[in-house]
């Protein structure tokens, strides 16, 4: 059985820090495992889900989309932080979601925002949410501020050592060390 990875970007603007977030994230993974990587970048995707308040109304691409997230063995969520939590466009996709479908199933959960105020939006708005899933989360949330990045690339070791334990301890949830 090839592992399901999917990157899910909740930022609204491309390119975006978020995406550059989520691609280390997901390259300190694969020094771990293997496996099938789908992206679905919101800046992009949002108008094939944006384009129904249900799952039933959902055109073919826009179904797809979410039958992507439902089917992953991992999850690596990001988003931007507007007004204290993860975008509107990210909730509208898990709106859509059925809720067992991801039961079991595991996370890392990562956020970007201008200022390192905003870091404990991931435990208070995207670890609940992913409970409400019943999803297994990395223990360690990623969080990246302007700071953090340098000439389009991040520049942080403390950041760095940060992403490597998280996919550690994804490895560990995934029952793979």
């Amino acid at each position: 059985m090839t592992l399901k990875i999917v990157i899910v970007n909740g930022s609204l603007r491309t390119p975006s820090r978020t995406g550059l977030l989520l691609d280390a994230i997901h390259a300190a993974i694969a020094k771990h495992i293997a496996g099938d990587v789908q992206s679905i970048h919101l800046a992009h995707d949002a108008p094939a889900i944006f384009s129904a308040l249900s799952r039933d109304a959902l055109a073919p691409e826009g179904l797809r989309l979410i039958e992507t997230v439902e089917n992953a063995d991992l999850l690596l969520v990001g988003t931007s932080v507007y007004r204290a939590s993860y975008t509107g466009a990210l909730k509208h996709l898990f709106d859509l979601v059925q809720r067992q479908a991801l039961a079991g199933k595991v996370a890392v959960l990562a956020a970007t925002g201008g200022s390192p105020l905003h870091s404990l939006m991931i435990e208070h708005q995207m670890r609940p949410l992913m409970g409400f899933f019943k999803m297994f989360t990395a223990p360690t949330g990623l969080y990246a501020s302007d700071l953090d990045f340098t000439d389009g690339a991040l520049a942080n070791p403390a950041l760095t050592t940060r992403i490597d334990r998280a996919a550690e301890e994804a490895v560990r949830l995934l029952g793979g060390g």
